[in-house]
């Protein structure tokens, strides 16, 4: 088996942690590139004692605690996450909010995470309860929920008032959402890819950030389709179906992540 082949079905799942972790496309794609190329030139980045994914992921994180390392300043220093690190990452630990994604977000087991970051698997719980605990700390938002399907939008919308949030509306439809928007501004949108008329969430979202800037979230059962790289994508996704805990670490990087854009701005 070539090595694209034992990555392919691997990668659109580590552009999604990259987003999540970076806040950002550019820079979460950024870092999923490097990796590649890290891998390519030193087979020996992915461990063979590893399951595939398990060792991609961990090549990746070799290569996130090199670029995000401290480094002597410099005007030859143009690392993408470097710059970032400093102003988003400096108001937390870092190893939490890691732990909390690769758990809530990617579905791996505490020994995997424990692997990944570089810690004891008794250590994994709490940092998890560390990453909660910064989640309860953070401001409260007004939510607009895009989704057609009753059931799942009672889901989203039960787990977003657990957080302390609150929900200015659930649209089915673009129509019903760009109304919703125009009575009450979202600090938070929350959006189905596919919607009951057959109109697009994506296209909703375009609209409202035509109108104010604001964190969005994606909910889809095709996440592949999101995560190829080639085109502007959204930074953070959820897979339907999906379990309280990812949204929960959804929700908490995207607030965090827009509540310090003044901080690189």
């Amino acid at each position: 088996m070539t090595l694209a082949t034992r990555l392919a079905a691997h990668l659109p799942y580590l552009r999604r942690y990259a987003r999540a972790l970076t806040g950002s496309q550019e820079a979460g794609d950024g870092l999923v590139a490097a990796t590649l190329e890290a891998v390519v030139g030193d087979r020996a980045l992915l461990p063979a004692s590893l399951p595939p994914r398990l060792a991609l992921f961990a090549a990746f994180h070799a290569v996130w605690a090199a670029e995000t390392s401290p480094s002597p300043p410099g005007p030859a220093d143009d690392r993408l996450p470097a710059r970032m690190a400093s102003a988003r990452l400096a108001a937390i630990t870092p190893r939490s909010r890691q732990a909390l994604l690769l758990g809530a977000m990617e579905g791996f087991a505490d020994p995997d995470i424990a692997t990944l970051i570089g810690c004891a698997v008794a250590d994994v719980p709490a940092l998890i309860a560390d990453a909660l605990a910064q989640i309860a700390r953070m401001t409260r938002s007004r939510v607009l929920i895009i989704e057609d399907e009753p059931i799942i939008a009672m889901d989203i919308e039960s787990i977003v008032t657990g957080l302390g949030h609150g929900v200015i509306g659930i649209a089915a439809t673009r129509a019903q959402a760009l109304e919703l928007v125009a009575a009450e501004p979202p600090g938070l949108v929350l959006a189905d890819i596919q919607l009951r008329d057959g109109s697009s969430g994506i296209d909703a979202v375009r609209h409202i950030l035509a109108r104010q800037a604001v964190p969005v979230i994606f909910i889809t059962g095709f996440p592949e389709r999101l995560l190829t790289g080639e085109r502007p994508e959204p930074t953070f996704l959820i897979t339907k179906p999906f379990q309280a805990g990812q949204v929960q670490a959804a929700i908490a990087q995207a607030l965090f992540f827009n509540s310090t854009a003044a901080l690189h701005e």
